[in-house]
Protein backbone atom coordinates (compact mmCIF):
# COMPACT_ATOMS: atom_id res chain seq x y z
CA UNK A 1 0.00 0.00 0.00
CA UNK A 2 1.98 2.45 -1.38
CA UNK A 3 1.60 6.47 0.80
CA UNK A 4 3.02 9.66 0.55
CA UNK A 5 3.13 12.75 3.08
CA UNK A 6 2.43 16.41 1.75
CA UNK A 7 2.36 19.94 2.71
CA UNK A 8 -0.52 21.75 1.69
CA UNK A 9 0.73 25.12 0.34
CA UNK A 10 -2.44 26.66 -0.60
CA UNK A 11 -3.72 30.17 1.70
CA UNK A 12 -7.34 28.12 1.84
CA UNK A 13 -6.07 24.76 2.77
CA UNK A 14 -8.83 22.04 1.47
CA UNK A 15 -11.74 23.63 1.90
CA UNK A 16 -15.19 23.03 -0.69
CA UNK A 17 -13.66 23.43 -3.84
CA UNK A 18 -10.61 21.68 -3.66
CA UNK A 19 -11.75 18.93 -1.55
CA UNK A 20 -14.56 18.40 -4.12
CA UNK A 21 -12.13 17.66 -7.07
CA UNK A 22 -9.78 16.04 -4.77
CA UNK A 23 -12.64 13.68 -3.70
CA UNK A 24 -13.68 13.31 -7.55
CA UNK A 25 -10.67 12.61 -8.45
CA UNK A 26 -10.30 9.93 -5.98
CA UNK A 27 -13.92 8.45 -7.07
CA UNK A 28 -12.21 8.26 -10.29
CA UNK A 29 -9.57 5.20 -9.04
CA UNK A 30 -10.88 2.03 -8.01
CA UNK A 31 -8.11 1.43 -5.16
CA UNK A 32 -9.01 2.74 -1.86
CA UNK A 33 -8.20 5.88 -1.36
CA UNK A 34 -7.25 7.53 2.61
CA UNK A 35 -6.31 10.48 3.71
CA UNK A 36 -4.83 11.11 7.05
CA UNK A 37 -4.13 14.30 9.43
CA UNK A 38 -2.62 13.41 12.59
CA UNK A 39 -4.14 11.05 14.30
CA UNK A 40 -7.47 10.94 12.15
CA UNK A 41 -7.98 9.82 8.69
CA UNK A 42 -10.70 9.47 6.17
CA UNK A 43 -12.11 8.39 3.19
CA UNK A 44 -10.92 10.60 0.30
CA UNK A 45 -13.91 9.67 -1.90
CA UNK A 46 -16.08 11.31 0.73
CA UNK A 47 -16.24 15.21 0.77
CA UNK A 48 -17.57 15.33 4.11
CA UNK A 49 -14.88 13.22 5.26
CA UNK A 50 -12.15 15.11 3.69
CA UNK A 51 -13.55 18.52 4.79
CA UNK A 52 -14.17 17.03 8.57
CA UNK A 53 -10.11 16.94 8.99
CA UNK A 54 -9.97 20.45 8.16
CA UNK A 55 -6.65 20.68 6.46
CA UNK A 56 -5.36 24.32 6.45
CA UNK A 57 -2.47 25.95 4.97
CA UNK A 58 1.41 24.45 6.50
CA UNK A 59 -0.55 21.37 7.66
CA UNK A 60 0.70 17.90 6.37
CA UNK A 61 -1.36 15.20 5.18
CA UNK A 62 -0.89 11.31 4.26
CA UNK A 63 -2.34 10.02 1.10
CA UNK A 64 -2.35 6.04 0.78
CA UNK A 65 -4.03 3.99 -1.65
CA UNK A 66 -4.40 -0.04 -1.79
CA UNK A 67 -5.97 -1.72 -4.77
CA UNK A 68 -5.03 -2.48 -8.65
CA UNK A 69 -4.12 1.56 -9.56
CA UNK A 70 -2.71 2.20 -6.10
CA UNK A 71 0.37 4.47 -8.02
CA UNK A 72 -1.43 6.09 -10.31
CA UNK A 73 -3.55 7.50 -7.78
CA UNK A 74 -1.64 8.36 -5.45
CA UNK A 75 0.63 9.76 -8.05
CA UNK A 76 -2.13 12.26 -9.58
CA UNK A 77 -4.10 12.74 -6.05
CA UNK A 78 -0.33 13.93 -4.72
CA UNK A 79 0.24 15.97 -7.91
CA UNK A 80 -3.27 17.80 -7.62
CA UNK A 81 -2.48 18.93 -3.84
CA UNK A 82 1.27 20.31 -4.80
CA UNK A 83 -0.31 22.29 -7.45
CA UNK A 84 -2.87 23.44 -4.87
Amino acid sequence: MPDKDVTLTNDVGLHARPAAVFSKMATGFSSEVTVSKGDRSANAKSIMSVLKLDVKKGDSISIATDGEDADEALAELVKFIESQ
